[in-house]
C-alpha cells in the first residue's frame, strides 16, 4: 500500500470535518482550488463516524477507513469544549480524547496510510514556562490546570507519532495552532471559544438593549489565528512538511494582544454602542501563552496571515447571516 505515496493521488479522510478548522480546510479545497486532479477528499462529521466511545467504535473507525480508504489523513476529530466546561469535565476530555486519537492513529497504521497530520493546541504547552514558547517546549513541565486532561491526551499525539515513525517509519506529525475563529465556530455562551462565545453575547446583547457582559478581567493576551489561514497551512503541512516533529501554525510573537481589545473590534464589527461590563469574578485562564511561529517562518516567510479585525468582522458578518444553522 505504501507504493502509493508517490504514483497515486491522494485519497484525504478529514475526521471532524463538520468543525471549525474541517469546514475552513472544505473551502479552500472546494472553493481556493485545493484539491489537485484526481484527488478525493472526504470530510467526517462526527455523525458518521462516532470515533468517541470505546472498542464499539474502534469497529466504526475501521470500517469508515475500509469505506474510503485514505492515503492520507488530516485527523481534527475531538471532544473539546470552552475554558469553563473543562475546568468542569478535565476526566472526561482525558479519556474520550485519549480513545479518539487512538482509534485514528491506530486504524491509520494497520490500513498503510501514508500521512496523517493531527491537530494539537496551544493549550498543551507548559503552564509555568519562558516566552515565547516554541516546539521542543511541549512536555517541559505539567499544562495548565485548567484543562490538563485535554492537554494531556493531545500531548500524547506527539509521543504517538514519534513511536509509530520509530518502530514502524510512519510519518505521522502535527500542528500546534494558536487561538483559532472564523465561520462554523461553536458560538456558544458556555462552551465556545472566546472569541465566537463573544460574537454571540455581544450579538444578543445589541438586540436586547443590555450591558455587554464579558467573563474575566479582558487583560489576557492571546494569538488569533482566522481559520481559512490556518487551513491554507494544514493543506501545506500535508503536502510539504515533512518532518514528525510538530509546527507551531500562529501569527507573529507582535501580534498578540489582550482579549479587551479583540473585544471592541467585535463591537466595532457588529455595530454594538452599548456598556461593555467585565466581570473579573470569572477566571482568566492563562494570563498569555505567546507562541513563537519562527519555524514557520522558516519554511513560509511569505504567507499573509488575515488581519484580525477583517477576520472578526468576516466572522461576525457569517454568524449574523447564518444565525439559524451556527452552533449556538
Amino acid at each position: 500500500m505504501d507504493s502509493q505515496t508517490k504514483a497515486e493521488p491522494m485519497r484525504v479522510l478529514v475526521t471532524g470535518g463538520s468543525g471549525l478548522v474541517g469546514k475552513a480546510i472544505e473551502h479552500v479545497v472546494k472553493q481556493e482550488g485545493g484539491c489537485l486532479e484526481g484527488e478525493q477528499w472526504t470530510f467526517l462529521s462526527s455523525k458518521e463516524a462516532n470515533l468517541v466511545c470505546s472498542a464499539r467504535d474502534l469497529q466504526q473507525t475501521r470500517a469508515v477507513f475500509e469505506k474510503y480508504r485514505p492515503t492520507h489523513v488530516i485527523h481534527l476529530a475531538a471532544k473539546v469544549g470552552g475554558l469553563y466546561l473543562h475546568m468542569k469535565e478535565n476526566l472526561h476530555f482525558l479519556r474520550d480524547n485519549l480513545r479518539i486519537n487512538d482509534n485514528v492513529l491506530q486504524t491509520s497504521h494497520e490500513r498503510g496510510v501514508t500521512k496523517v497530520v493531527s491537530c494539537l493546541s496551544s493549550c498543551i504547552f507548559p503552564d509555568k514556562t519562558t516566552y515565547p514558547i516554541d516546539e521542543s517546549m511541549i512536555h517541559n513541565g505539567p499544562p495548565h490546570d485548567s484543562n490538563f486532561g485535554y492537554s494531556h491526551a493531545k500531548r500524547m499525539i506527539d509521543i504517538q507519532n514519534r513511536g509509530y515513525f520509530a518502530q514502524h517509519g510512519r510519518r505521522y506529525t502535527a500542528v500546534i495552532p494558536t487561538n483559532v475563529y472564523g465561520p462554523y465556530d461553536n458560538f456558544n455562551f458556555e462552551n465556545g471559544h472566546v472569541l465566537s462565545a463573544l460574537m454571540h453575547k455581544t450579538y444578543a446583547a445589541k438586540k436586547e438593549g443590555a450591558p455587554l457582559q464579558v467573563w474575566g478581567s479582558g487583560t489576557p493576551r492571546r494569538q488569533f489565528i482566522y481559520s481559512l489561514d490556518v487551513a491554507r497551512l494544514f493543506l501545506w503541512v500535508l503536502r510539504e512538511y515533512d518532518e514528525i516533529d510538530p509546527i507551531i501554525l500562529s501569527v507573529g510573537e507582535e501580534e498578540e494582544l489582550p482579549i479587551k481589545d479583540a473585544v471592541e473590534m467585535i463591537a466595532d464589527a457588529l455595530d454594538f454602542k452599548g456598556q461593555i461590563v467585565f466581570d473579573t469574578s470569572k477566571s482568566d485562564g492563562q494570563m498569555k501563552k505567546t507562541a513563537s511561529n519562527a519555524k514557520l517562518r522558516r519554511y513560509l516567510p511569505d504567507f499573509t496571515f488575515t488581519p484580525l479585525s477583517e477576520g472578526i468582522k468576516k466572522t461576525c458578518d457569517w454568524f449574523v447571516n447564518n444565525y439559524d444553522i451556527a452552533r449556538t
